[in-house]
């Protein structure tokens, strides 16, 4: 398969320039994809696609007429970030995530940037994730956010615009992770030659992040990976992380609050936990508390975490800064916080709530993407350029009766890659979920999730929808063999350390 007859046209292309010819950094990998035998990039993808079903790589759609499981669709053609641009990436997130956890510490505490007129106070408090049994937490070492997963794209101007924040419990990093190995077993030759920066120090990095916030005292934390279960869509990749880290994965029933610790029941009687790596939604965790009608959580895991005596990753309450219509402020809440304008910028966003936006926003629907301020998976949105009267007219009315309930943004032209259609390559659209750990120094995982709208035109990368993913790879070193940073620590306020490539 060769790249002569791809068409760059439109749209940002992650490989290509729009004349046609391979970007710096990916010029090698097309030399060597164009240099295999005829039909052998065909052979290695089907290879992919049976390692990945050996493998069990799976994920649930909930509602499927199909079924509920299905294998994880995955492109043998990677996705491609220079170091440089990586190196303004990985900034940008660490300066998002630490300005963002200083807002969400203040909202539940002083909430200064409330009282200073910085954010509307009425966005807050009716905000579906803000919880009020929150307020006065202390979590340990004064982090909320643990691990994130922040959503970017590319526009048509080649710059990297940040889409949503996922600071509750993100998913995708085991795809990541398995992406590579997959991508290592049946492909390996196209790593030659070119400096790739490992993502398989993820799950030491990890439970290094939750044994840092263990309760004080804790010398040899027992940490925990709390799920919902078998039926959870994202189960694979608790069963998976908890593998690769080495710790017990449990679910409610399994815990329980005595004396004011949280134990585990074993074969063997009551173990103390320290650390819960928790993935269920912030409502079902303590029943005698949140959600009185929750099977997930454990009654009474709020009072032990307050006393400090369990510590949760991540906290809970930091849904409140996944909220789209408080993602629109983020610029003012880094200004706010760290006194810096934003590395990586939002995408221009107009909050329904506010009345001078929101009648900018129904007098304009065919031009904006309308979602839901706590939506996710593709799911409640409008396309309004693509979406007909009726539909805009029924988006319209949802806005009316619940104006909080909706954000607007323009639709970017969101940029293509390299895709194996049948037996040539045509481009489709991409995003990117780098995942960031915040623990002693915060950490970006190099790459993340890029993930990929396998129906052709389609702008929905989410995997119920339809879509698949890439490996992503972040080049090591310059081209002219200068090396970029591979971590940046918080705590020594930008220093790094070298690459290893």
């Amino acid at each position: 398969m060769r790249f002569e007859a791809y068409e760059t046209s439109g749209f940002f292309d992650e490989m290509f320039e729009s004349d046609g010819q391979p970007r710096t950094g990916a010029a090698m990998l097309v030399r060597k994809i164009e240099a295999l035998s005829s039909g052998e990039l065909e052979h290695c993808q089907r290879a992919a696609e049976l390692a990945l079903l050996n493998m069990g790589i799976t994920f649930n759609v909930y509602g499927h007429e199909a079924g509920t499981e299905k294998i994880w669709p995955f492109d043998i053609v990677p996705r491609m970030v220079e170091a440089h641009e990586w190196q303004r990436i990985e900034r940008g997130l660490i300066q998002r995530t630490t300005a963002l956890n200083l807002f969400i510490d203040d909202i539940y505490h002083d909430q200064r940037i409330v009282r200073d007129g910085v954010v509307p106070e009425e966005l807050i408090y009716s905000g579906k994730c803000y919880l009020a049994p929150c307020a006065g937490l202390n979590p340990p070492r004064g982090v909320w956010c643990h691990i994130s997963g922040i959503d970017l794209v590319r526009d048509a101007d080649g710059q990297f615009y940040v889409l949503e924040d996922n600071m509750r419990c993100p998913s995708g990093v085991s795809y990541v992770l398995e992406n590579r190995e997959v991508m290592k077993r049946t492909f390996p030759q196209v790593f030659e030659g070119l400096c790739v920066r490992p993502v398989d120090n993820y799950p030491d990095r990890l439970l290094e992040t939750l044994q840092y916030v263990a309760p004080a005292g804790v010398q040899n934390p027992n940490v925990v990976l709390l799920t919902p279960g078998i039926y959870n869509s994202a189960y694979f990749e608790h069963s998976f992380l908890a593998q690769q880290m080495g710790i017990e994965l449990v679910e409610g029933s399994d815990l329980v609050a005595h004396e004011g610790f949280i134990y585990m029941r074993t074969t063997t009687g009551l173990r103390r936990v320290d650390v819960i790596y928790r993935r269920i939604d912030d409502d079902f965790l303590d029943p005698s508390e949140l959600r009185p009608d929750s099977m997930l959580g454990v009654p009474g895991l709020l009072d032990v975490y307050r006393a400090g005596r369990v510590a949760l990753a991540n906290a809970p309450g930091t849904g409140i800064a996944d909220d789209k219509a408080v993602y629109a402020y983020v610029p003012q809440i880094v200004q706010y916080y760290l006194g810096e304008d934003m590395m990586l910028p939002n995408v221009p966003t107009f909050v329904c709530s506010d009345e001078k936006q929101r009648q900018h926003v129904m007098a304009n629907l065919d031009k904006f993407v309308v979602k839901e301020a706590n939506g996710s998976g593709g799911y409640g949105m409008l396309m309004g350029p693509l979406a007909s009267k009726s539909e805009r007219d029924k988006f319209s009315e949802l806005i009316a009766q619940d104006p909080r309930k909706y954000i607007a943004q323009p639709m970017l032209a969101i940029s293509r890659a390299p895709t194996i259609v049948e037996e040539h390559f045509e481009g489709r659209h991409v995003d990117l979920r780098p995942y960031i750990l915040y623990g002693k120094e915060i950490y970006v995982l190099p790459g993340g999730l890029t993930r990929v709208a396998l129906e052709k035109g389609s702008l929905v990368v989410n995997s119920s929808q339809g879509g698949g993913s890439k490996d992503t790879w972040v080049l090591g070193a310059r081209i002219d063999g200068s090396h970029e940073p591979a971590a940046v620590s918080a705590a020594t306020n930008g220093a790094t350390e070298p690459s290893r490539c």
